[in-house]
């Protein structure tokens, strides 16, 4: 059932009165640590199968745009505006990136709201837009998944499941239908797993029909993360952030929208360590159906039959990723970087 909540005026300034305007009034000033790059390289790009220079050019750079963040994670574009939206988790703030406008703070608080200071990860985490282009929220402090209408209001879209709150909604996307498939790890939860406030004693996959319906599709995996669907929306593709199990996962998507027959996509258990910063997180696919995947080490590039063409190593803990621009270009959050890199494929 949805809900609205009072403080949305507050978020609604932001959001459309617009972020410049609370930006330059000074609203929510940049945290002195934050610098804007002018696009300098670094990383370096590993390839495993030729089929990979059909997607990235070898001597594509990764390009560094800005750094100084707490974490930052759920990178979306937005085409109408031409800029960028990500989330920093722990300062519980979205930050907007433009070409030449360099980083400013779009929403503030982004994920949670409550009066009692707090630890961890507060934040909102995953972003993505609705068909109407409306912001859409994973809020971890809140533990809810929560919408910011065009006239500002804030709506709650789902926080409990069976009358028990959530732990702490990770990541989300739509499906052309209108359906929202969203992850609940614990991550936002102040001690984790252990939180004596974790209410919901699995970790949930879960999908949000437009009529307010939630049903939960899966509750097998240990730290549900990211989530994508293949072009023809068939498959969802989620991973898995354990790194005693780090996998992604492939589900058939089901006529009526749940899921089944789950199988191991890729497994990189192996190469969790100190040596490869990291775990499967967020994802985005192409319009061919590659898989773009963060993973330990940097973006992991998958054929849709799963095979590892090469690694787009950053040398971070990477976060997620998202298509923007003309739909060439691949923003990455890791850690404390946002990042891009030209590829020769689109966005799906």
């Amino acid at each position: 059932m949805n809900s609205i909540r009072p403080f949305a005026l507050v978020l609604a300034t932001l959001l459309f009165a617009g972020c410049q305007s609370s930006h330059q009034h000074g609203q929510h000033r940049l945290p002195p640590e934050i610098k804007v790059h002018s696009g300098e390289p670094f990383g370096t790009l590993e390839v495993n199968d030729p089929n990979f220079f059909t997607l990235i050019e070898l001597s594509a750079p990764i390009q560094k745009l800005a750094s100084g963040f707490d974490w930052s994670e759920g990178p979306i574009w937005i085409k109408d505006g031409g800029y960028l939206l990500f989330s920093d988790v722990p300062s519980n703030t979205v930050y907007r990136w433009k070409e030449g406008e360099g980083v400013s703070v779009f929403l503030k608080p982004s994920g949670y709201t409550g009066s009692t200071p707090r630890a961890g990860e507060p934040g909102s985490n995953g972003l993505t837009t609705d068909s109407q282009g409306r912001l859409v929220l994973c809020e971890h402090g809140d533990r809810r998944i929560g919408r910011v209408e065009k006239d500002g209001r804030h709506v709650t879209l789902a926080d409990k499941f069976n009358g028990k709150r959530f732990n702490s909604p990770n990541d989300l996307v739509y499906k052309s239908n209108g359906d929202l498939y969203f992850t609940d790890p614990p991550y936002g939860l102040e001690k984790n797993i252990d939180d004596p406030k974790k209410e919901i004693p699995f970790q949930g996959v879960y999908r949000l029909k437009p009529n307010g319906e939630l049903t939960l599709l899966t509750d097998q995996m240990s730290r549900p993360n990211g989530l994508a669907f293949s072009p023809d929306e068939k498959i969802l593709y989620v991973a898995n952030s354990d790194p005693q199990r780090a996998v992604w996962m492939a589900y058939d998507v089901k006529p009526d929208g749940t899921i089944a027959n789950g199988r191991v996509f890729f497994d990189v258990t192996s190469l969790v360590g100190p040596n490869k910063k990291g775990l499967p997180d967020g994802m985005k696919v192409d319009k061919a159906g590659n898989l773009f995947a963060t993973g330990p080490g940097g973006i992991f590039v998958f054929s849709p039959g799963g095979k590892h063409l090469g690694t787009i190593n950053t040398g971070e803990a990477t976060a997620n990723v998202a298509w923007g621009g003309d739909g060439s270009i691949l923003y990455i959050t890791a850690d404390m970087f946002l990042c891009r890199i030209k590829t020769k494929t689109r966005g799906f």
